[in-house]
């Protein structure tokens, strides 16, 4: 019975290195995108993804806005992180006053906070979009944001 005891416990603390994965490398080539949809976007925008639900149901994208380009009013079931890592835009929750974002801001958007991002009119901006699945969906769209909201 004693003897048992250690080599119970070398299987016990080998299982998880057993059972543990390789990390994973996603090649910048590899990341194909594509033309954002004319549903959920007003001009022209690029979305590539990042990484897919791997993690609890949580996504990323790389978003590139070009001047005058945004997102229609949309609402995250379980919010959103936007990392902008290029360039210069605006966000905008609903009822509240347009924001500029630069490089290096971090926004953090709680779940159903209707709000929208995008370039500003003469400057492109890039920025990761993170947020989880809820039921299948990260995202709610509602209408485009009109020239108007957009220029105020």
């Amino acid at each position: 019975m004693i003897r048992s005891i250690p080599l119970s416990l070398t299987l016990l603390l080998a299982a998880p290195a057993a059972m543990a994965q390789s990390q994973e490398i996603t090649r910048a080539e590899d990341r194909a995108g594509e033309t954002g949809s004319e549903e959920t976007f007003t001009g022209t925008v690029y979305v590539a993804p990042v990484f897919d639900p791997v993690m609890n149901d949580v996504n990323g994208g790389e978003v590139t806005f070009l001047p005058g380009a945004r997102s229609a009013w949309h609402t995250h079931p379980a919010g959103q992180i936007l990392v902008v890592t290029a360039g210069t835009g605006w966000v905008q929750e609903r009822g509240q006053e347009k924001q500029v974002i630069q490089a290096g801001d971090v926004v953090w958007c709680p779940p159903g906070v209707e709000h929208w991002h995008g370039a500003t009119d003469s400057t492109a901006v890039t920025h990761y979009a993170i947020q989880a699945n809820v039921d299948g969906a990260a995202a709610a769209w509602g209408e485009h944001v009109t020239d108007e909201e957009y220029g105020g």
